[in-house]
């Protein structure tokens, strides 16, 4: 049995950044190969600060994505830099609402889709899955990812009221709701009490084995230098580095011949001018470097090489995972989670048997976990999963189960 699925999805290529991007995608390659009819809704690339051409190689032929009319309020719409709040209600790309419900709608009624998918994190995609689906009676469903409205996220008391609004929406009209981690289903559950228990779901991130196997030809090296890298974004509240930096400040002072071997690579950070006069005021220019992005392939070719991987996870965040460390599993290198003992994240990263965790706003604890992984990388004592294991942690075997999903509506 086939299906016709129209994806809502802001981030999709030829958008470059961290790999996030990359659940959309595999999800909707594995439902056209299944043979199911799968049309991407997404925005004009105009609307993306950061895009790479190369990236639309990644879409197979098989998708059809309609790039909808979207702007960045704060790149074309802002008057020297500056815009009225209200233009980036409920995020910087409200333009694409008008822009998706009017090409959407043109479509469905030309096509005829069986569902509705929208996914997060851009707030503006479930208003247009929320509206396509009144206008058109489509089944909608919402890939939520990770919580919308959190304790202090959104910090805009208008934005939270539109978060909650939106919430409200998915969670009467979605068949199924769907998140990363249980941690976040947990929390909605809790929220919406009187919602069916078969609307819930959880389907993981992972990691993209298509993607993988463009960066097979690398082999990883060990040397006497290690290199540790952060792969992606670095957002100041969630991931704030700057126990990790002193950490590294400290290690230079007590350990300096184990500092000199270590090489810090924060690779597309997204703030390094923020980012860069802290590294300065500690003295560790030597030790830690702010680099450019790459593409995505070239980005796991850079994790397979890497001497061990950087994890940077507020407990604030504890209901979510980044879709990195998957691919970190993926590429059997030793992790420094630097996240809530308790939360998701370190569930997860401990599965693979080569991590060491500690609190992201730690400076000892950091410098302990650093230590240690130093001396056990040197010590070769850390063993990856065997594939089979690493298998269930692929993108490909989460995107079996939506399909089933999907069949039984």
């Amino acid at each position: 049995m086939t299906q016709h699925i129209l994806y809502i999805a802001f981030h999709f290529p030829p958008i470059q950044m961290s790999s996030g991007v990359h659940r959309t995608l595999a999800f909707s390659r594995y439902l056209a190969e299944q043979g199911d009819t799968v049309s991407v809704l997404s925005a004009d690339k105009a609307a993306y600060q950061h895009y790479d051409e190369q990236n639309v190689q990644l879409i197979p032929d098989s998708i059809k994505v309609i790039n909808a009319y979207a702007r960045d309020t704060a790149r074309h719409f802002a008057f020297r830099k500056r815009y009225l709040g209200f233009m980036a209600w409920p995020d910087r790309w409200q333009s694409w609402i008008v822009g998706g419900v009017i090409s959407g709608l043109r479509y469905i009624r030309k096509h005829k889709p069986d569902v509705i998918i929208s996914t997060y994190p851009i707030a503006s995609a479930h208003i247009i899955g929320y509206l396509l689906h009144k206008l058109s009676g489509v089944p909608w469903v919402a890939d939520l990812r990770d919580p919308m409205l959190q304790q202090d996220y959104p910090a805009n008391p208008a934005v939270r009221k539109i978060f909650a609004w939106i919430e409200r929406k998915i969670a009467k009209h979605c068949k199924y709701i769907i998140f990363t981690s249980p941690g976040a289903l947990a929390l909605y559950r809790q929220r919406y009490p009187a919602v069916a228990e078969s609307v819930w779901q959880v389907l993981p991130n992972g990691y993209d084995e298509n993607l993988f196997a463009r960066a097979a030809h690398v082999r990883y090296s060990k040397t006497d230098n290690i290199t540790l890298l952060h792969s992606g974004t670095i957002y100041p509240s969630e991931r704030d580095p700057e126990h990790f930096f002193n950490a590294l400040a400290q290690l230079k002072q007590n350990h300096p011949q184990r500092a000199a071997r270590l090489k810090v690579v924060l690779r597309a950070s997204g703030h390094d001018s923020l980012f860069q006069p802290m590294i300065e005021r500690l003295n560790i220019t030597d030790i830690v470097a702010l680099t450019p992005s790459l593409n995505y392939v070239e980005a796991l070719e850079e994790m397979l090489t890497a001497d061990a991987l950087l994890l940077l996870q507020a407990s604030n965040c504890n209901y979510q995972t980044p879709a990195k460390a998957y691919e970190y599993i993926r590429a059997k290198r030793p992790i420094l989670a630097l996240t809530d003992d308790s939360g998701d994240t370190a569930a997860l990263v401990k599965q693979s048997g080569m991590a060491e965790i500690a609190s992201l706003n730690d400076s000892g604890q950091i410098l302990n976990a650093l230590v240690a992984l130093i001396q056990n990388i040197d010590a070769q004592r850390y063993k990856p999963l065997c594939d089979e294991a690493i298998t269930a942690f692929s993108r490909q075997q989460q995107a079996k189960k939506l399909r089933q999903l999907l069949l039984q509506l």
